[in-house]
């Protein structure tokens, strides 16, 4: 869904502007003729009467505010006024000078609202966290305020998308926040290659949908997509320079929205390894394994931890996923007996019972040594996070739970019983899976909307509820496994309404009060 565009001038800030509407007003007495002085009294006027306005409707916006207190009156249209910061809030000038572009009003800085204004303030005071807010319609002028710079720009969305779906921001007050703190799109651009303007485009949209995480997976066996300067040799022919990644990342922190990096590892790394044959793992038969990097030789840690390194001076921000998922040797039956020289490794590492999985278990926690110095969240894939062995994965990486149907996957309720927080990529909801292969088929915005919360971790079935804290969101995911099956339009398209229904539900999870139908129609009106 596209919910942006019209530049304000910043290349950095582009986003659609909003159906701005008529003001509907006129200065008394414009444009008339003088009228000729009466003979005789003229009879007197009967006041127009007052209260006359029926009370405000809840403005049509996706995600749907939590709650709006209606009022009567003729609500806000772009008319005649500007945007206006309030005092102690210069933060804010960002977020004014977009919505200002948005709306095609003029930005008049730090300066007193009058009549026909929009105020953006900073109010550290109010409650409800760093990205709630509130808007206050009434007298002609609109007053967006919230804790933190995020919240208020998630005002500007409502009023934007208020504009754009019904002419006018309603009269009464929005009180609004989400209900998760992780929410997101995370797209395989390893296996496919995609322009930076295709992600910006896909940024842009994610922020007026009030999603806030936008991972990013540049490195698999088909390709390693991102400019690196420590390793060229490992680079694809086509891929994003340093340059459009440091565009992209300034557009997202612009519009509120967390770049996740995954570079996938010990599995997934078979671009990198077409440059390193001699650290790929092979079997007792001497077979190499796809995509798996042999976790027992040294060389093999240094050369990850190098891009680990590296990558972690590009992308800033607080989050990392590790990867972990799907490393061959241990799809094998007998892990140990397919790979003697890493079983024998474990032995000498952990004792008797050491298997090649503590190994793998290993090699996420030495990853993740390397990155948490810098105060970084970090994450991995479920499938990574095995049961028993003489290894753990360490407490604090959050569980990004995508499937069941792997070998030796554990139900969600078992990182959930262990105190894990856990993000939800339902592979049976959120994933859009190019070609729709093994089984796969494209997500329904409907299913989504109608079905999906974030407690459905895994097929259909809720956790029980009293889950619910450590769940702390969600993210749609494009995989791009059959990578030429559809173009990046197609994707754009593909992904629109599920990709809507899934910020719906993420920022509010209860039962949405729009129908599905209503629901669609209100998508393709803010188109």
């Amino acid at each position: 869904m596209t919910v942006g565009g019209c530049s304000d001038g910043d290349p950095a800030r582009m986003a659609d502007s909003g159906d701005t509407g008529g003001t509907g007003r006129t200065e008394a007495g414009a444009g008339r003729a003088p009228e000729p002085r009466a003979t005789t009294p003229a009879p007197a006027r009967t006041p127009s009467p007052t209260g006359t306005h029926p009370l405000s409707k809840t403005p049509a916006t996706i995600p749907s505010v939590r709650t709006h207190e209606p009022a009567r009156g003729p609500g806000w249209r772009p008319g005649d006024g500007g945007i206006v910061i309030a005092a102690d809030s210069e933060a804010l000038a960002d977020e004014a000078r977009l919505l200002a572009g948005e709306l095609k009003l003029g930005y008049r800085g730090a300066v007193p609202a009058r009549a026909g204004d929009v105020e953006l303030a900073l109010a550290p005071s109010q409650p409800g966290g760093p990205e709630s807010y509130t808007v206050t319609t009434s007298g002609d002028r609109v007053r967006i305020a919230g804790p933190d710079e995020a919240g208020v720009f998630y005002g500007t969305r409502t009023l934007k998308q208020a504009v754009r779906s019904g002419g006018a921001m309603p009269e009464g007050v929005v009180r609004d926040r989400p209900d998760r703190p992780q929410r997101g799109l995370m797209i395989d651009i390893a296996r496919k290659s995609f322009t930076a303007a295709w992600i910006e485009d896909r940024v842009r949209a994610m922020a007026d949908l009030k999603l806030n995480q936008l991972g990013l997976h540049f490195s698999d066996d088909q390709g390693f997509r991102i400019q690196s300067d420590t390793h060229p040799e490992i680079v694809s022919r086509e891929h994003l320079t340093k340059a459009e990644v440091r565009r992209i990342l300034t557009l997202a922190t612009s519009l509120h929205i967390t770049v996740i990096p995954e570079i996938d590892s010990p599995g997934h790394l078979g671009a990198v390894l077409a440059a390193y044959p001699d650290l790929q793992l092979k079997d007792v038969t001497g077979r190499t394994v796809r995509g798996a990097i042999d976790i027992g030789q040294p060389a093999s840690a240094k050369l990850l931890d190098e891009l680990l390194t590296e990558f972690a001076g590009l992308f800033e921000g607080r989050f990392w996923n590790l990867g972990g998922d799907e490393y061959q040797a241990l799809t094998r039956k007998d892990p140990e007996a397919s790979f003697p020289g890493l079983a024998a490794l474990a032995r000498q590492e952990y004792g008797p019972e050491g298997r090649v999985q503590d190994l793998a278990t290993a090699w996420v926690n030495d990853r993740a040594a390397v990155l948490r110095p810098q105060d970084r969240t970090l994450a991995a894939w479920n499938d990574g996070f095995f049961r028993g062995g003489q290894v753990s994965v360490d407490k604090d990486i959050q569980v990004e739970y995508w499937t069941g149907k792997e070998i030796g996957a554990r139900p969600p309720e078992e990182y959930l019983a262990e105190g894990r927080p856990v993000v939800n990529l339902n592979d049976e909801y959120l994933y859009y899976v190019l070609g729709e292969p093994n089984d796969f088929t494209y997500p329904t915005g409907r299913r989504i909307y109608e079905q999906w919360t974030p407690l459905v971790l895994r097929g259909t079935r809720p956790v029980p509820a009293r889950y619910a804290k450590q769940i702390l969101g969600g993210r749609f995911a494009i995989w791009c496994d059959l990578a030429n099956a559809q173009t990046p339009a197609q994707i754009a398209q593909g992904i629109a309404m599920p990709l809507a229904a899934t910020a719906q539900k993420v920022w509010d999870p209860r039962p949405p009060a729009r129908s599905w139908s209503d629901f669609r129609t209100l998508a393709q009106r803010l188109e």
